[in-house]
Order: C-alpha cells, then structure tokens, then sequence
C-alpha cells in the first residue's frame, strides 16, 4: 500500500473500522485466555467478560441478557433461526398439530445471500416459501404478504434494512400481522444497528440478527436474539454454552470487543442526525453538479448513511476502480466479475434494468466521515464520470467511421 497517498472510506456498508474504544481494550481483553466454561480461576475472567458483553447488549436494544446468544456473525445467526425452527417443527416432540402444519416462510425478494440460500435450502426439504416482491423504491408489497400469509406460516424473514439501497422496512407492522396469522417473526438487523436505534420490543420481533464488524467491533461475532419462549434447534451441536443453543468455545475476544461497542449505543440517535445532514448534503450536491444521476429509493424512508447512485453512462465497477485510485472506497451495486458481468439481484428486484444496476454506485458514511471528506469525494467522483463518459463517447464515435 503507497502510504504517501491519503485513503477515504466510503464503504461502511460492507464493514466498519474497529473504533479506538475497542482497540484500547484489546489488549486487556486478550489477557482473559482462559476457557470460560473453566470453573476454576483460569475461566472466571472470561466468564464475567461474557456476562458484561450479554448484559451490554441486550441493554443496547432492550432484550433480556437471557435472550441474547453469541455467534460468528449475521450468517450463523440467519442459518440458525431458519434452518432451527424447521428442523424443531419437524423434530421436536410434544408438538401441537397446529404446528407441525406449518410449514410454509416467507422473506423478501431483496434479502441477504444468507437469508436467500437458505430458504432454498428449507425448499429443498420440502418447505413452501413465497418471496414477498418490491417495486423500484424498493417498498414491500403488502398486500402480497397479507395475501400469503396463512395459518401455515411458521415463519417471516424481512431485513431491518436493505445493505444496497439502505431502504427501512416496516418490520412493526410486519411482525404483527405475522403474529395475527400465530406465524413468528424474524428480521436481519445487521444493517441497522449502529446506524439506527433497535428495539426488539417496540417491534415486537421473535428473532433478530446483528454482527459485530458492522458496527465497529471485530469480525468474527455475532448475536441471535431469540424472545424468551421461542424454540429453535441448535444449529451447531457440541458443549453446553450459549445455554445449549450454540455449541463451541466463546470467542471471548470478539465477544468481549462487542460488548465494548454495545455500550456506545447511547450515541446512536446523535450519530442518526448527523449522517443524515451530511447524506443529504452530499446527494444534493451530487445531483446538482453531476447531469444524469438518480437516487435509487431516494423517496423512500433509508437508513441515514446510504446513497445507492445510478450514473448514467458509467459503469459501476470501472468507477470504483477509478476512485480507488483516487483513495476513496466505495461499492458498486453490480457484483460483477471480469468477462461475465451480473447486476446486482437486490437492484433487478426493484425493477432497474440491467444498465442501470451496472451504472450503479453505493456510497455508504460512517460515524467518523467528516464533510471535508465528503466534498473531496464529490470532486473526485465529477472527474472521474466526466472522463469515463468522455472515453464512451470516443469509442461510440469511432464505431460510426
């Protein structure tokens, strides 16, 4: 890496820096090597890092330390709650016939690959699953998930907020009219949480996902939140930690490195005011200076940090090699590879064309982007469009010698 060059990251979507709160208690953290299973003094400083971090956490969006489970991050926690509550619908005994009926979830056209395989996978053991559709704002169809929603629901899996275009779902209606049918609810927040305030409560959810290194802890932790009450089967068998529900030795370090973040929580509805000023400064700068650029869902209600940009005329992934040239980090909304390229599913779902999501750019803030950097941003990414669309236009002339 040239160190003589200045880098700006644009990308907190995808993951977070570790703040320096985090980085100064690594060091401590790192002395509790211990198993924290160990009765003796080698597992007790572990034991009580655990005990912090599960009781910060649930603090963070209102649980009980009780209903809080640590895994490796969003994924696991997304596999356990589907994969588990089919496995325990079709396993466990002392069931009612009312539920082992139920056999039939639903998510959203837009999800996490996660989320997506996995309902593929139930499909594959038998399970129904219908996929709620969005229209280009990327806003869920309701009346199509009422429309499906039966007695045979067991369960509902909708994202909190869309990781693209950042696009908030209305998971408390959601989760109601679920509830109405007797089916359970489940929403992947690990695109919300450090960017917006969670509430499990107040959204009145069964499940809800989160992942450290999206809010500025470690890679490798992660947290299931499972109301009290609710069954699923463990998706990882072994030890009794995790109080049977997630076998293997904790990872004290991430654990204990989220728990340090999850007392920052307070700071959150500040950090939401002020990446939303410096979100919309940035948009209004972008489309007034730029011609034909558009917000995707930028009419709808989004997280207060993403901007999901369609340039036309660019592509998305020659932009983001330009700019990394330029220092700054970003995204692209096309997953593309060289020679086959593929727009991003979350964007076709939502009724772009092809073009448009190959012309796509996400540009996604955190709690340290100052607008100084903003503005750098902006006048790098007006040189780059201005000689990528010169480049198209040379080679579209030459085609007519």
């Amino acid at each position: 890496m040239n160190q003589s060059r200045v880098f700006h990251y644009f990308d907190h979507n995808a993951t977070t820096p570790v703040c320096k709160e985090v980085l100064e208690a690594l060091p401590e953290l790192a002395q509790a090597w211990g198993n924290p299973s160990s009765i003796h003094w080698g597992g007790r400083m572990p034991k009580n890092i655990l005990r912090d971090a599960r009781k910060a956490m649930a603090d963070a969006i209102h649980a009980s330390p009780l209903e809080i489970v640590f895994t490796s991050g969003g994924s696991e926690a997304n596999n356990t709650v589907l994969k588990g509550l089919f496995d325990y619908y079709q396993t466990a005994q002392f069931l009612t016939p009312e539920q082992r009926r139920r056999t039939h979830y639903m998510t959203t056209t837009v999800e996490h690959p996660s989320i997506m395989k996995a309902m593929q996978h139930l499909q594959s053991l038998g399970a129904r699953v219908d996929y709620i559709p969005v229209n280009r704002q990327g806003e869920i169809d309701l009346q199509f998930y009422q429309a499906h929603l039966s007695e045979e629901t067991a369960l509902v899996s909708v994202m909190m907020a869309n990781n693209e275009t950042g696009t908030l779902f209305p998971i408390k209606r959601m989760a109601e009219m679920a509830h109405a049918k007797g089916a359970l609810f489940h929403t992947d927040a690990v695109q919300g949480f450090g960017k917006i305030p969670v509430d499990v409560q107040e959204l009145g959810v069964d499940f809800a996902s989160f992942s450290g290194h999206k809010f500025y802890s470690l890679k490798g932790t992660g947290v299931l939140y499972t109301r009290k009450g609710n069954n699923v089967s463990s998706l990882i068998h072994g030890g009794g930690q995790e109080r049977h529900r997630r076998g293997g030795t904790e990872n004290t370090l991430g654990i204990g490195a989220l728990g340090v973040v999850a007392k920052r929580a307070s700071l959150i509805p500040q950090k939401v005011e002020t990446l939303t000023k410096l979100r919309d400064y940035m948009e209004k700068r972008i489309l007034s200076e730029i011609e034909e650029v558009t917000i995707t869902a930028g009419e709808t209600e989004r997280l207060p940090n993403t901007s999901s940009l369609v340039l036309n005329g660019v592509d998305g992934e020659t932009m983001l090699m330009s700019l990394d040239i330029k220092g700054y980090a970003v995204s692209t909304g096309a997953a593309c590879s060289s020679g086959n390229p593929e727009p991003s599913p979350v964007l076709l779902a939502m009724g772009l064309t092809r073009a448009e999501a190959q012309n796509s750019l996400r540009v996604s803030l955190g709690w340290d982007t100052t607008q100084e950097e903003v503005d750098g941003f902006i006048e790098a990414l007006k040189v780059v469009v201005a000689r990528l669309r010169s480049l198209n236009n040379n080679e579209g002339d030459s085609c007519h010698v």
